[in-house]
């Protein structure tokens, strides 16, 4: 902050003396201003203390005078005695007290340059100071991003150094951790401008928002290098200083930081596990666990699991990222085309494909030694082929027999097949019986009574539907590879339910 009035005049040896204003010495003095013009206001820009000899002063201008000085908002008025004037004029003092405006007296002895250099080192101290200020909580705000929490002390130790409260949001919006008193009410009212920010930062204009209320001013930015990966806001029950805002952004610039680097560090590992899978899978099993040795970490002991999964790469790593971070072993990923191959302990199998199932079709193989991994990730890709087709987030390799032949059919094709197959017997009139009493047939096996029964009917009436079918679709029904066809047909038709 600048210096005040009060603290001009205790610099004894300027020798300056209070005659009007004295409750107002607190003013903050930005310059010093001499000007021995009537009307110096269009030369000022607010918070000088303005110095006179009052050349141009007598009784009949000094309220005038006073009033435009007042309404420029000067810090106060400094009166040169001993030239133009041997004592300040009565009229000016009077006027002065009047108006509330600091009136000093300034003694001839003292040349008005001592005055300006006086506010300049003032002025200049003030600054250092304030740098000062902001280097060392530059610095403990950089000791605390150092720290294991990162990013969460880094919020702790701003709400700290500017006595309000500092908030850290993910890129949705979300409080990720908050800190000082006030932040958990505050930040439900931080959507509107989070919202603008985006706008403005999606365009490619990246933007703090500041904004006040009577009890409050705060400040949100964003922070990230290539995009934005989250927001700052911080507040506080007074207006930011130039040092305030030296620290809020110093902390925008260590979070960014954090952020950026730890998504490096991130890819890092995932290209070092992504070499030892390949490794593994290549059958050089101890190359790949030397070299996991040597960096450290270790394989689980016991079987793995290979995961295949076709979601979106970053957003699956990321996601894989999470769940071994809380395994007690380590794990390898590895991208192969449009999948995402990774190899996870078996015990974690079931908790990471569930995750995984959220961005895509996953396929699970069986769990198998580090010496049969290739037959593992073979059975992941069958799996996952298999998810694809039937529309299911995930398929485990041991689930595929019990699912039946239909599991490994291309829908699309399947789905043509019958389309083809069934479409005389839905153009057959309006009997579509057919299509019942086939189903009933084929899941009696061929066997006369129990089908017609099932469905309600004589059994000769059944034979009659029969040979009405097989000649519709120029298949005997004798043949098992013809029953075949069309079970599967009926199984894989849209909206004629499955064979049972």
């Amino acid at each position: 902050m600048a210096p005040t009035l009060r603290t001009v005049v205790r610099r004894s040896p300027l020798g300056l003396g209070v005659l009007a204003g004295g409750d107002s010495l607190d003013r903050p003095v930005r310059w010093v201003a001499v000007s021995e013009l009537e009307d110096p206001t269009p030369f000022l820009e607010g918070g000088e203390l303005v110095l006179t000899t009052g050349m141009r002063l007598d009784a009949g201008n000094a309220a005038s005078y006073v009033e435009r000085l007042v309404g420029r908002e000067v810090a106060g008025l400094g009166f040169g005695v001993g030239l133009g004037h041997e004592t300040i004029p009565a009229e000016l003092v009077e006027a002065a007290t009047r108006a509330g405006l600091p009136l000093l007296e300034v003694p001839r002895d003292i040349p008005f340059v001592a005055i300006g250099k006086a506010v300049s080192e003032l002025l200049a101290a003030e600054q250092y100071d304030e740098l000062s200020r902001a280097f060392a909580a530059q610095g403990r705000l950089t000791r605390a991003a150092l720290r294991p929490e990162g990013p969460r002390a880094v919020i702790d130790r701003l709400a700290r150094e500017l006595g309000g409260w500092a908030i850290l949001l993910d890129e949705a919006g979300a409080v990720r951790h908050a800190a000082g008193r006030g932040s958990a009410g505050a930040a439900e009212d931080l959507g509107p401008e989070l919202e603008r920010l985006r706008k403005i930062t999606n365009r490619g204009a990246p933007a703090s928002a500041a904004f006040s209320s009577p009890r409050e001013h705060v400040i949100v930015q964003p922070f990230g290098a290539r995009r934005v990966r989250g927001f700052l806001a911080v507040g506080l029950g007074r207006p930011f200083t130039p040092v305030a805002h030296t620290v809020v952004n110093a902390a925008g610039s260590l979070l960014t930081l954090a952020v950026e680097h730890g998504r490096e560090y991130l890819a890092a590992e995932r290209r070092i596990r992504s070499a030892v899978l390949r490794l593994l899978l290549a059958g050089q099993v101890d190359a790949g666990c030397e070299t996991l040795e040597r960096l450290g970490e270790r394989l689980p002991t016991g079987p793995l699991v290979a995961i295949a999964c076709a979601g979106e790469r970053e957003a699956v790593l990321e996601t894989a990222g999470d769940e071994f971070a809380a395994a007690d072993g380590d794990a390898a990923g590895d991208a192969d085309g449009d999948r995402v191959v990774l190899l996870v302990p078996d015990s974690r199998a079931d908790a990471v494909a569930a995750a995984l199932g959220e961005h895509g079709p996953v396929g699970v193989g069986d769990p198998a030694g580090l010496d049969d991994l290739r037959t593992g990730l073979d059975q992941a890709y069958q799996a996952l082929a298999a998810a694809r087709r039937g529309a299911v987030p995930v398929m485990r390799f041991a689930d595929l027999a019990g699912r039946g032949l239909l599991c490994l059919l291309d829908s699309d094709a399947a789905a043509a097949f019958s389309s083809a197959l069934l479409a005389p017997l839905r153009r057959y009139g309006s009997r579509a019986d057919l299509l019942e009493s086939l189903r009933a047939y084929l899941d009696c096996n061929g066997h006369w009574d129990a089908a017609a029964q099932r469905l309600g009917v004589h059994r000769h009436t059944l034979r009659y539907r029969m040979r009405r079918v097989a000649e519709l679709v120029g298949r005997d029904l004798d043949d098992p590879a013809a029953r075949a066809e069309l079970w599967v047909a009926l199984a894989v038709a849209p909206g004629d339910g499955s064979a049972r």
